[in-house]
């Protein structure tokens, strides 16, 4: 009897570990002419093998097949997307060791020379002082400075060069559409000293479009107390942090000293919080003009957020996207509602001149 619950028990577990977590039915509608494409990976934890989380009785190498899949379907669908960015919320691990370093290094360096990406360095990619020594080691700035897309890095004096620099905060320009562009990733909580650079970086390139992306902007809007919190508690701009201590600013923070301040910031992307999983929120700048943060974290399972900007309809079209399934999501098992999946945001795109 004692065994016969235990293969029960077992091929329960294996049943509901191949139910997909994210459900859709629909394909990826076509392309409209002259739209093109950013791409938002999600937090990419899912690693498997030897010494993960998943697996802790395996000996096998790591592997991490959901991010296989979707840096593999960036790159067949380039062209045909007209993809021209990549922006990674962060938490490309899901333990901080040189094993699941290498895997992500494997996988993400085969978009080199491919399409301009940035890579934002989310909590389980540091320590919670925010060393990030093994995510310089294996993305330096050195290794992106020969990128004419790639604008620098974040640099500072002090003798703890494993924080903040090198790469852990950088800032990309791109043109599309007779856009400009420039993104800036921030780490997770971002210190004022990182805050205040990205702020000059803003102001310099005035002209310019810009966007953020980092690792902890929205989601449950205090610590939650229990393990239900992580799920019901109340949403918005988080109000606490995970990494830098003291000195680390929390996303209503970054949001009061960075993002409200600077005309030609309207989109932020996030990622961090998997049991809130998609989430978006928009408010008004000190200048007037709406700023829209976006949410992405799919459960590590192999979804991607589509951008589509559409200039003649002055419009981006958010498509969250299954590249295993091949199937648009509709849902999650924490997230019924399908417009924080699928939904579509007003969005100007008058040609930029004199672009710096």
């Amino acid at each position: 009897m004692k065994l016969l619950l235990t293969l029960l028990a077992f091929l329960c577990v294996q049943f509901f570990a191949d139910v997909p977590k994210l459900r859709g039915t629909r394909p990826l509608p076509a392309m409209p002419a002259d739209a093109f494409t950013i791409v938002i990976i999600p937090d990419t934890q899912a690693y498997h093998g030897k010494n993960c989380k998943a697996t802790p009785q395996s000996a096998d190498p790591v592997t991490n097949v959901n991010l296989e899949a979707q840096v593999r379907w960036i790159r067949e669908h380039r062209a045909e997307q007209n993809i021209v960015f990549v922006s990674h919320v962060g938490d490309i691990v899901d333990k901080n060791n040189a094993e699941q370093w290498a895997v992500a290094k494997q996988h993400l360096d085969t978009l080199r020379g491919v399409v301009p990406f940035s890579l934002t360095v989310g909590n389980h990619d540091m320590t919670s002082k925010g060393d990030a020594q093994l995510f310089q080691q294996h993305f330096p700035a050195a290794s992106f400075t020969g990128y004419p897309w790639y604008l620098g890095s974040y640099t500072h004096t002090r003798a703890e060069q494993n924080v903040s620099a090198n790469n852990v905060n950088s800032a990309q320009l791109f043109n599309a559409g007779g856009v400009d562009f420039i993104h800036i990733s921030l780490e997770c909580n971002a210190p004022d000293d990182v805050l205040a650079w990205s702020g000059d970086l803003l102001a310099k390139h005035a002209n310019r479009r810009a966007m953020i992306t980092t690792h902890m902007d929205l989601g449950i809007l205090d610590k939650p107390k229990t393990g239900e919190g992580f799920i019901h508690d109340p949403k918005g701009r988080m109000r606490w942090i995970k990494i830098h201590g003291a000195r680390g600013n929390t996303g209503d923070q970054m949001w009061e000293k960075l993002f409200r301040k600077h005309p030609n910031l309207r989109l932020i992307f996030c990622g961090d919080q998997s049991r809130v999983t998609a989430l978006k929120l928009t408010a008004t700048s000190d200048h007037g003009q709406p700023v829209t943060s976006m949410l992405s974290d799919y459960m590590s399972q192999p979804a991607l957020r589509l951008l589509r900007f559409v200039p003649a309809e002055n419009r981006i079209h958010a498509l969250t996207y299954d590249v295993v399934q091949q199937v648009l999501v509709d849902a999650t098992p924490y997230v019924h509602d399908l417009d924080q999946h699928q939904f579509t945001l007003d969005y100007p795109m008058q040609p930029s001149t004199n672009s710096r």
